[in-house]
């Protein structure tokens, strides 16, 4: 097993994946339908009448989704300003968000500051620099799966909430075609330090180990796998490194692994077979998590 590759060693072929998965999959459709749908009620909460507020994204990538959740927020705080601390280790997401913010319209109220960090890193930084700012809006979205200790990063940034503050995390949901996947070959396929093969499920079980009080909001989300069940398909075998974040799933994992995860994402317990394509079960689920009382 030793031989498997972890798919983001390839930033390009990374990229290319994930473009691919957003492509195929509702993914942001469903975040985009929770941001306008389900979102302003829980910042409505925040902030308690106060004329600016901290938020910190963390894992934000190219900033859409930050953006999204930055139009709400002044929906419900109109005339607040805001200091935004952006934490995102990857140089070309960091520009690509530097881009989209130089060309969208009306972000004045909000001051960002970057960090090239990953969240182990910007903790180092946080302590070493002595801060006890408070953050008012903390959120991590599809980024724990790229820490050593997911429970470790929570609790850190946790810690950082104000007292009307929340944390805000997306991941798969334990009921998903990934969370089937990942207990079934947990040993073969999440065996890198950078990617754990975690879900809601696993955040939920540590969350209630603290006795910390939690929200959680089912996202129905499903991507097109079709393309994975024709060999040789260029677009399938990227969106087979994608499903097992293994470069070159396709050419490098062992026979019987690649027939029995390909059996498995074809199983209903993974997908739907609708009109002729394989539909894998992507469902996501928000955990907002309250301060400490």
């Amino acid at each position: 097993m030793a031989s498997l590759r972890s798919l983001v060693e390839d930033d390009s072929r990374y990229q290319k994946s994930f473009q691919l998965f957003l492509d195929r999959s509702s993914e942001h459709q469903c975040m985009q339908d929770f941001i306008h749908g389900v979102l302003p009620d829980i910042l409505s909460s925040i902030g308690e009448g106060k004329g600016h507020l901290n938020v910190m994204g963390v894992g934000s990538g190219a900033g859409q989704i930050d953006l999204e959740m930055f139009s709400q927020l002044s929906l419900k705080h109109p005339g607040v300003t805001v200091e935004n601390e952006v934490v995102e280790p990857s140089a070309q997401q960091l520009h690509n968000y530097k881009v989209l913010v130089s060309k969208t319209p009306k972000l004045d109220y909000i001051n960002f500051t970057w960090n090239k960090m990953t969240a182990f890193e910007f903790e180092k930084h946080w302590r070493d620099n002595n801060r006890t700012e408070k953050i008012d809006f903390l959120h991590m979205i599809q980024m724990l799966y790229y820490v050593k200790d997911p429970g470790a990063t929570i609790s850190f940034f946790h810690s950082l909430l104000s007292k009307n503050g929340k944390l805000l995390i997306i991941l798969v949901s334990g009921t998903s075609g990934w969370g089937k996947l990942w207990r079934t070959y947990r040993a073969q396929l999440c065996n890198t330090e950078i990617s754990q093969c975690v879900t809601t499920a696993d955040i939920k079980s540590f969350l209630d180990s603290r006795g910390l009080r939690y929200h959680t909001y089912e996202l129905p989300s499903q991507m097109d796998i079709t393309e994975c069940f024709t060999v040789g398909n260029e677009k399938g075998e990227l969106l087979l490194d994608f499903l097992t974040e293994v470069l070159d799933f396709s050419r490098t994992a062992p026979p019987e692994l690649r027939a029995g995860v390909l059996d498995l994402l074809h199983h209903p317990d993974c997908s739907t077979q609708t009109d002729g394509k394989v539909m894998f079960n992507n469902n996501l689920e928000v955990v907002v998590v309250d301060p400490l009382t």
